[in-house]
């Protein structure tokens, strides 16, 4: 087996590189706008990670056990029709707990290919895989998969590419950026590809809410762990303790939304590019959204972005679900066949 190496996509974290400057420029559009917001993308550095998998272990946060759940009941007939030799190529890797439900499934995968924009939770992840699966090539690419990033050949030729999008994430774009982001999976998978994405599914509004704000405040560290991120990064001086959690369910857009809110009048500086940020008692900081799905809008979402949906896989309670996508073309040649 070859060894586990990493993609070129990204370099070392240096200042002034193409992503430290892609940061910045998403900061400060962000925090200059008059409602103020930040990429929930940037939550997941190493400590973030850390936090979020704590967050998939609590009673309140339903979605990890229930997609877990619906992994281990429908896993071989994903396997089947991911068909054998697939490249499986993982957007957002984490900690691969279900990835390791498919790949055991899988006839004879031709390499598998995380993608993760945190480079530490990232080359983890691959080496316990490819100590896990020794005859897996393993090609971790560190980039943000939102953009354009370059595809490692497999030392063997790949039956077909497939990209694999668990949990909830497709939910953390508008709809306008979902839709742009499953156009870029179309487009890498190719003529006789597919994708398996994860949706969070539309139910009691009590559930979602307690979901994104539990009683042990671990997805409240979670959320202020952004200040920390751009405290380190550019040298401000966010005091994240002075600002506070808050998650709720906006029904007429069918999501959730999760904001910081400033317990008082502060003035957060950026130093090092002579930034001062004024923020209001009561002024929010928009952090992430969670959109909310039926089967019927996510077969419109994938129907937009040039998807037609093949198979759709949910928990009997229809709490969440993964939806199994092939190009329209595609899908369209193989009706035309059978």
């Amino acid at each position: 087996m070859k060894a586990v190496t990493e993609s070129h996509a990204v370099s070392a974290a240096r200042p002034r590189s193409p992503e430290a400057e892609q940061f910045l420029a998403d900061v400060l559009r962000g925090l200059r706008r008059p409602a103020k917001e930040l990429p929930c993308k940037y939550f997941y550095d190493e400590a973030g990670s850390r936090l979020f998998e704590q967050i998939c272990e609590l009673d309140e946060y339903y979605l990890t056990r229930t997609e877990l759940a619906i992994m281990r009941e429908h896993a071989d007939e994903m396997a089947a029709l991911l068909g054998p030799g697939c490249l499986l190529v993982e957007y957002g890797s984490g900690s691969g707990v279900k990835t390791r439900l498919l790949l055991d499934r899988l006839e004879r995968p031709a390499a598998y290919v995380p993608v993760d924009v945190s480079r530490e939770s990232l080359v983890r992840s691959a080496r316990q895989l490819a100590l896990r699966y020794p005859g897996l090539e393993v090609l971790p690419v560190c980039a943000d998969f939102t953009g354009d990033f370059e595809l490692p050949t497999p030392g063997r030729p790949a039956a077909r590419r497939v990209v694999y999008f668990p949990g909830s994430t497709i939910g953390n774009f508008s709809p306008r950026a979902a839709r742009r982001l499953l156009r870029g999976m179309a487009r890498l998978v190719g003529p006789g590809g597919a994708a398996l994405v994860g949706v969070d599914l539309k139910k009691d509004p009590r559930v979602l809410e307690r979901a994104y704000d539990d009683a042990a405040g671990v997805t409240a560290a979670f959320n202020r762990n952004v200040l920390h991120v751009i405290n380190r990064a550019l040298g401000a001086d966010f005091r994240p303790e002075a600002l506070r959690h808050h998650a709720f369910y906006n029904a007429s857009e069918a999501r959730i939304e999760m904001h910081l809110v400033s317990e008082r009048r502060q003035t957060v500086r950026i130093p090092s590019i002579g930034l001062r940020i004024e923020l209001e008692p009561a002024e929010t900081i928009w952090t992430e959204s969670s959109y909310k799905f039926t089967r019927a809008s996510a077969t419109g979402m994938l129907a937009e972005a040039g998807l037609r949906l093949e198979a759709w896989h949910s928990d009997r309670e229809r709490r969440f679900a993964l939806a199994l996508a092939a190009p329209r073309a595609q899908a369209a040649a193989a009706r035309r066949a059978a």
